[in-house]
């Protein structure tokens, strides 16, 4: 089948990943990212017990600057970004799978749980895996034509009690391994506290308003808060108080009552379309291209429940995405994630 390396991060998931990848006759090789910490030991054993070389390679600096850097930077700007949206397109499937075809692998595989699919034209779809509480096609939407040719998602068609229950076949010690829900790069203390520590820096602060600009209180800045959020605000207003806007220019943090939350439409910028989605195979009837209006469901947060849209093309590159149903408090920086069934037919960053 050719050669594949295995991005390897010592969890149960890629780890079953490159045994299924061995089981389909790639000739593996095992590769673990260090990016912010020292890297888990575990990758080197279960590559070592499936007979595969195993290589650590320091992507310090490209994770700092294509991933730590925009991340701290959207905080300050009021935003509320998505790290490991650009981990997956930028680093995983940019500078790993880049350095994978360097030294002669031409396949990256990985544990995500998403599905490639094969069309008739030649072209990679990149589609829901088959367990949807884990599915992670979300994070995946960046990823191009190129970058889907060149990798493997062994899992896509598995539960991940299948794929606990295949580790634990295998011997692999980290087969009931708890998962961790945390961003890799952030550690005790949450968001803020690192934004402030990375920055040497207070974040801005400033005052809370209402919707009508009444000044309700001091809060302790910017980068403590996102939209949609109520515990933590420190005000009493006499009713249930959530982040509706926040406003880097003024330092202001704009607080509403849970009804002024919903949104009937985002705007949605570097948009990345799925080439011939909506005339391909398994289209559902999403209409004629951008400029004509697309019928598809969008995702606005991971794990949120996908809701109805006509998206449209808008102006300076950007898509109008219009909801049958008003949505709760999206939030600019957000991946915004566009699916035509099961079939990613795009996505791109709120703004």
């Amino acid at each position: 089948m050719g050669k594949a390396m295995v991005a390897m991060s010592g969890g149960v998931d890629s780890s079953v990943a490159a045994l299924l990848a061995r089981r389909e006759g790639y000739e593996c090789a095992g590769a673990t990212m260090k990016l912010v910490r020292d890297v888990d030991e575990e990758a080197a054993r279960v590559a070592a017990l499936l007979g595969m070389p195993h290589h650590v390679l320091d992507f310090t600096a490209e994770f700092r600057a294509n991933v730590i850097e925009p991340f701290v930077a959207a905080y300050e700007s009021g935003a509320t970004p998505n790290p490991c949206v650009l981990c997956n397109t930028r680093i995983k499937f940019g500078t790993l799978l880049d350095q994978a075809a360097r030294m002669g692998f031409g396949k990256l595989v990985t544990g995500h749980y998403a599905r490639i699919v094969p069309m008739p034209d030649g072209s990679c779809r990149l589609a829901r895996a088959a367990d949807k509480e884990k599915d992670q096609s979300y994070f995946l939407y960046g990823l191009g034509q190129g970058q889907l040719a060149h990798s493997l998602f062994p899992l896509g068609e598995l539960t991940k009690g299948e794929a606990r229950a295949i580790a634990a076949e295998a011997g692999f010690a980290n087969a009931d391994r708890r998962e961790s829900q945390d961003i890799c790069f952030v550690a005790e203390g949450g968001y803020a506290d690192f934004i402030e520590g990375y920055r040497g820096r207070a974040s801005m602060k400033g005052d809370f308003v209402d919707t009508d600009g009444r000044v309700l209180g001091r809060h302790s800045g910017i980068a403590h808060y996102t939209i949609g959020q109520r515990k933590g605000l420190g005000v009493a207003l006499g009713y249930p108080a959530f982040v509706k806007e926040i406003r880097p220019e003024t330092g202001e943090v704009v607080l509403a009552a849970a009804e002024e939350l919903f949104s009937s439409g985002i705007m949605i910028a570097g948009a990345n379309l799925s080439p011939g989605v909506f005339a391909g195979p398994g289209g559902g009837g999403c209409g004629d291209g951008v400029g004509g209006g697309l019928r598809v469901q969008v995702m606005i947060r991971y794990n949120a429940k996908p809701v109805w849209a006509t998206v449209r093309q808008g102006t300076d590159g950007l898509l109008a995405a219009e909801f049958d149903e008003p949505v709760r408090a999206p939030a600019r920086g957000q991946a915004a994630v566009m699916y035509d069934g099961d079939f990613v037919a795009g996505g791109g960053t709120i703004v």
